[in-house]
């Protein structure tokens, strides 16, 4: 029992991290329509930039550094690229990103090397937050799942209840208006961008240090968040955090099911138990990480426009 609600609680704070990354990418598409590939360099960047300036500012002024600088670096791709390139269609948006997905990657290698760096928890961080039974549950992932409820509720009071939300959302649907009001629509969009990518900077800096920080790691998580964006519904935050959750958890707690394929269909008749115990002796526990595209599937033929998706879109 203690062993399953860890479980749980690491698929639960898994699934955060997930938010805290997807939720960037879910922004930029339901603001500005751009399906932004390159959106997990700017995670992999939030963890080396947080990495290079905890030297000198300590870790939270690296996690500042780190989300700030990519922030920086989304407003110059927004700004200098991306713009250029707009009224040519999203295809052409699609590979730009695409392009710099493999660019930030080559350069991170180039500066750092191939290897994972020693971006670590610091010693004043690592301490129990609680016991499960005799397990015991460190400080800082709870303080990563804290941090991805309070940037949701941030973003979404900011988008809800203020005026800088109210000019956001009708720029998005109607930007020659907005425009016509005073509001420099351009300015508008390239600071959502620089956020959505500000906002994958700060799961890097805070997840980099938990897990590992390598060249590889945009390209490891990179595909998940597509995931999480197309199974909770394009532009729908609310569905990127459903679905950043409910994948967390499953791929979490199947791996401690202790059943094989062989049994599943001997159970319901389907094979035979020799072929079971000896063909189909394959732990369910290893098709852990097709469960996330299984889900897509699945949402993609039952429910097309995502879990919390608009039938319109």
């Amino acid at each position: 029992m203690e062993t399953l609600l860890v479980a749980l609680l690491n698929g639960l704070i898994y699934g955060l991290l997930l938010f805290m990354i997807s939720s960037g990418l879910t922004l930029i598409f339901g603001m500005m329509g751009i399906l932004n590939f390159a959106h997990a360099s700017f995670y992999m960047l939030g963890a080396y930039l947080a990495f290079t300036a905890i030297h000198m500012f300590g870790f939270w002024g690296g996690v500042v550094f780190g989300t700030l600088g990519v922030a920086l670096i989304g407003f110059v791709c927004e700004r200098y690229l991306l713009r250029h390139v707009r009224r040519f269609g999203h295809v052409q948006e699609l590979l730009l990103t695409f392009g710099l997905f493999f660019a930030f990657e080559e350069v991170v290698k180039l500066f750092y090397g191939p290897y994972a760096v020693a971006y670590s928890v610091p010693e004043s961080l690592r301490f129990t937050a609680f016991h499960i039974g005799e397990v015991s549950y460190p400080f800082f992932r709870v303080l990563i799942g804290l941090t991805a409820i309070v940037m949701f509720a941030a973003i979404f009071c900011l988008l809800r209840f203020t005026r800088i939300g109210l000019v956001v959302r009708a720029a998005v649907l109607n930007p020659t208006m907005v425009q016509a009001l005073g509001y420099n629509v351009s300015v508008i969009f390239s600071a959502m961008f620089a956020v959505g990518a500000g906002l994958a900077g700060l799961a890097g800096a805070m997840g980099g240090a938990y897990y590992t920080t390598n060249p590889n790691m945009a390209t490891e998580l990179g595909v998940i968040v597509f995931v999480v964006v197309v199974v909770g519904g394009l532009g729908s935050l609310g569905g990127a955090l459903i679905a950043s959750l409910l994948i967390g958890v499953l791929v979490s707690a199947i791996v401690y099911v202790d059943v094989t394929f062989g049994q599943i269909l001997s159970a319901v008749g389907l094979v035979s138990d020799e072929v079971a115990q000896s063909t189909l002796d394959v732990p369910l526990s290893s098709a852990a990480g097709v469960l996330p595209f299984l889900l897509m599937l699945l949402v993609l033929m039952f429910r097309p426009q995502g879990i919390a998706g608009d039938e319109r879109a």
